[in-house]
């Protein structure tokens, strides 16, 4: 299985863009809580820390956690996060709190900016010069990082709301469309955080 590489940022530095960063997204598709986006600058010396790194959906927990903490500590990393929530989401729509996300991801990344690689089909309004590449998070290392940084941080928010909604057992299922989840919802009915956008039977 190929994994993903360099390449992408590889022409973009040869151009002159010394800050490529990629940027993904968790939770698009659950019924409940936020959508999260991350932002992921890897300088070019931080190669050898990214090694095995893959989209976070191929990745277990324990692999997704491991990656986590080398993202977020290593020196020559800078990644920023963006959450929107399930009350935003129903006013403007998924994919607009997606790109929402994605530019408030932009925003606490906090650095200069040269290039973004987005995963999907779709840009999103930055000044800052773009490319969308679909399955991204599968070929494009920074995108890939993004992908788990943005996975693990709305993991915890959902595995957080478990406490207080414990009946819907959000630390399992992150409130993806499960079928305990479905059956849950017509058991005792939505709670606070459901989309009440989205088809909830």
């Amino acid at each position: 299985m190929k994994c993903p590489d360099f390449s992408e940022e590889k022409i973009l530095w040869q151009k002159g863009c010394k800050y490529v960063v990629g940027l993904d997204e968790a939770g698009r598709g659950p019924l409940a809580g936020p959508v999260a986006a991350a932002t992921v600058l890897v300088k070019r010396n931080a190669k050898v820390a990214l090694q095995g790194i893959n989209d976070s959906k191929k990745l277990s927990e324990k692999q997704r956690n491991h990656f986590y903490k080398i993202l977020t500590n290593h020196k020559d990393i800078k990644w920023g996060t963006g959450i929107v929530s399930e009350k935003i989401i129903d006013k403007i729509n998924i994919l607009n709190a997606t790109k929402l996300a994605m530019q408030k991801a932009i925003d606490d990344l906090g650095c200069k900016t040269d290039y973004l690689l987005i995963d999907g089909n779709f840009k999103i309004k930055s000044d800052i010069s773009q490319k969308s590449i679909i399955r991204g998070d599968q070929k494009v290392i920074s995108i890939s990082a993004a992908s788990i940084i943005a996975k693990v941080t709305r993991d915890r928010i959902m595995i957080n709301y478990d406490k207080k909604y414990p009946q819907y057992n959000f630390k399992k299922h992150k409130g993806y469309p499960t079928e305990f989840h479905r059956q849950k919802i017509k058991e005792i009915g939505p709670c606070k955080i459901h989309r009440k956008s989205f088809s909830l039977s």
